[in-house]
């Protein structure tokens, strides 16, 4: 009976030593993915609508929002677009802070026939009146309505203007599209994806931009794509536009 004891007490120990060694390889596995989740945020930041202002400087105007966790821009009307001279004015914003090279990480939600855009390398000299004018484009559209989709350079996806998607990735109106846009100063490359396609790779400074830009629209524009640092900016195109789960990693 004492031996039989003995036996139960020694399998019960190296029972519990095994489960002890099991618990402790769990609660070290969990702390390395845990740690190595934490460093991956971290190099991450949210851009939630208290991170923009007006282009120009001011509060972001009223008709962008935040609603349920996305930013939303309503079109103001007519009237509304006037200024104290009576002239049109845009409602464009952009980032509160500069930022060079950088992975951008957003979703983006157009309305039917919608037209708009995402820009970096945004100058704020009073000289300029628009981002366009300084900021280079990945292109927002509604690929089956709006009339732009006849020039390829203007479809979803596109450095607008000069660089062709490889494909249309886009999802129906009304669906979110995941966009992703790298700019790297350092490989003078860029690239935007579209809910995981590479659509578009471009050069983003230098000779290989401006050849790139040679005979385009913007070739003799004073300032257009020379801005290695400089703002965000989301396009005010008088169409109805929503974007979530913006992020960014500065590279």
């Amino acid at each position: 009976m004492k031996n039989v004891l003995i036996a139960t007490i020694i399998v019960l120990m190296v029972f519990s030593c095994k489960e002890n060694q099991r618990e402790t390889l769990k609660s070290d596995e969990f702390a390395d993915v845990t740690t190595s989740e934490m460093a991956t945020l971290k190099d991450w930041q949210e851009l939630s609508l208290k991170h923009w202002q007006a282009f120009g400087g001011g509060d972001v105007p009223k008709f962008w929002t935040e609603e349920n966790g996305m930013i939303v821009f309503t079109p103001p009307t007519a009237e509304e677009r006037k200024d104290e001279n009576g002239n049109r004015r845009s409602f464009n914003i952009i980032s509160k802070e500069n930022y060079s090279s950088f992975e951008l990480s957003l979703e983006w939600k157009i309305s039917e026939a919608g037209n708009s855009g995402i820009m970096w390398g945004v100058s704020e000299d009073e000289k300029y009146g628009e981002p366009y004018q300084t900021g280079l484009e990945i292109q927002i559209l509604d690929n089956q309505k709006h009339p732009d989709r006849k020039d390829p350079s203007h479809q979803a996806g596109a450095l607008y203007d000069l660089v062709v998607p490889n494909v249309d990735a886009t999802k129906p109106v009304g669906e979110w599209n995941l966009a992703v846009i790298t700019v790297d100063h350092k490989l003078n490359k860029g690239t935007s994806k579209l809910n995981g396609i590479e659509v578009a790779s471009f050069p983003v400074g230098g000779e290989e931009l401006s050849s790139l830009l040679k005979d385009s629209k913007f070739e003799n524009w004073e300032g257009f794509g020379t801005f290695k640092s400089g703002k965000l900016a989301l396009q005010d195109h008088e169409d109805v536009v929503a974007y979530r789960n913006i992020k960014i990693k500065e590279l």
